[in-house]
C-alpha cells in the first residue's frame, strides 16, 4: 500500500512520542522590524504542531512586547522573570493553553538576561525539568538585531525569520540573516502577507543572491514556506483569535501546516549531539551556563 505524507508524519509523531529519550527541539521566530506578523506565527505555529500531535510551548521573549497571551486568551500575573528572582515556582508561571499546549510568559529579554548566579540556575534548572518532555519550544524573540535578541537566537536549534514584501522589511530581514551567519550555519526565511507564490520566490531570491555574496561560503538560506494575504488572518488578528484554530481549514491555515512539517521533517533528520535535553539545555545557553 502506498505510504502518504501523512502517514510518513504519523510516524514521525508516533515515534518521537515513543523515544525513550525525547529531546526538545527549540524554534526561534524572530524578524527585522515590527509589524511583519511575527508573533501570530509564532503562536499560530505551535497550536498546528500542537494539533499534529506533538507537546508544544511557547515561550514570549519579546522584549517590551510580551504579548502571546493576548492571542492565546490567557490571563497571567507572573512571568519567567519571577522564577528567576525566586519570587514564583516555574509551575505557578505555566499556563496550559490546551492539553500539552502550554504558554511560559517572558518578560524583557534584557532583564532575563541578567540572572546568570550559579545557585540561581540550579535552583531554576530543577523547578523547570516538570516540561523536559516537551518536543517543541517555539520562541516568540523580539524584531532586529539587538544583543538580547542575537543570545536567544543563537541558542535556538534553528532560525525562521519572518519579513513581509515592503522594502524596509526586507532590508531590516538581510541585516538578521548577514549578522546570525557568522554563528549558524543555515537560516529559514518565512514570506508574509505576499500576493502569490511567485513574489514570495522572487523576495527570497532577492535576499538569497545579496546574502551569498557577502556571506560565509557554508552558510544556507532557505526559504521554509510562505503565507499569502488573506482575510482570515485579519480577522483573526482582530478579535484576538488563533487562525488556525477559529479557521482549521482555510488557506492561510494550510500553508502553515505545511510549513509546520516541513519543520518536524528538518528536526527528526538532524542529527543532535547534546547529552542533556529539555528547557534545561536552552536556559544554560541563554544564561551563559554552558
Amino acid at each position: 500500500m502506498k505510504t502518504t505524507q501523512a502517514d510518513k508524519l504519523k510516524e514521525l509523531v508516533e515515534s518521537s512520542k515513543n523515544s525513550k529519550k525525547r529531546t526538545t527541539k527549540f524554534v526561534a521566530i524572530t524578524s527585522g522590524k515590527g509589524g511583519v506578523g511575527k508573533s501570530t506565527i509564532s503562536a499560530n505555529l505551535g497550536y498546528i504542531l500542537h494539533s499534529l500531535g506533538f507537546k508544544v510551548g511557547l515561550f514570549d521573549a519579546d522584549i517590551g512586547l510580551a504579548n502571546l497571551d493576548v492571542l492565546l486568551k490567557v490571563n497571567t500575573k507572573k512571568n519567567i522573570l519571577h522564577v528567576l528572582k525566586g519570587e514564583a515556582k516555574f509551575r505557578d508561571i505555566i499556563v496550559e493553553v490546551e492539553k500539552d499546549f502550554y504558554l511560559i510568559p517572558g518578560d524583557s529579554g534584557d532583564e532575563i538576561l541578567k540572572y546568570s548566579d550559579e545557585f540561581m540556575f540550579d535552583r531554576f534548572a530543577e523547578d523547570i525539568s516538570e516540561l523536559d518532555d516537551l518536543d517543541f519550544l517555539i520562541i516568540d524573540t523580539g524584531a532586529g538585531i539587538g544583543k538580547e535578541v542575537q543570545t536567544f537566537l543563537l541558542a535556538a536549534d534553528e532560525v525562521i525569520v519572518v519579513t513581509v514584501p515592503e522594502p524596509a522589511a526586507i532590508t531590516d530581514a538581510y541585516a538578521v540573516v548577514k549578522v546570525l551567519s557568522d554563528k549558524k550555519d543555515r537560516l529559514f526565511l518565512l514570506m508574509n502577507e505576499v500576493d502569490s507564490q511567485k513574489e514570495a520566490n522572487n523576495i527570497y531570491q532577492k535576499i538569497a543572491t545579496v546574502a551569498k555574496e557577502n556571506v560565509k561560503a557554508n552558510f544556507r538560506l532557505q526559504m521554509i514556506g510562505y503565507l499569502k494575504k488573506d482575510k482570515v488572518i485579519q480577522t483573526a488578528s482582530i478579535k484576538r483569535q488563533l487562525f488556525a484554530k477559529e479557521n482549521a481549514f482555510s488557506q492561510p491555515t494550510e500553508q502553515l501546516k505545511t510549513i509546520a512539517k516541513k519543520i518536524v521533517q528538518i528536526l527528526e533528520r538532524k542529527v543532535l549531539v547534546e547529552e542533556e535535553t529539555g528547557l534545561g539545555r536552552f536556559f544554560k545557553k541563554i544564561l551563559n551556563r554552558f
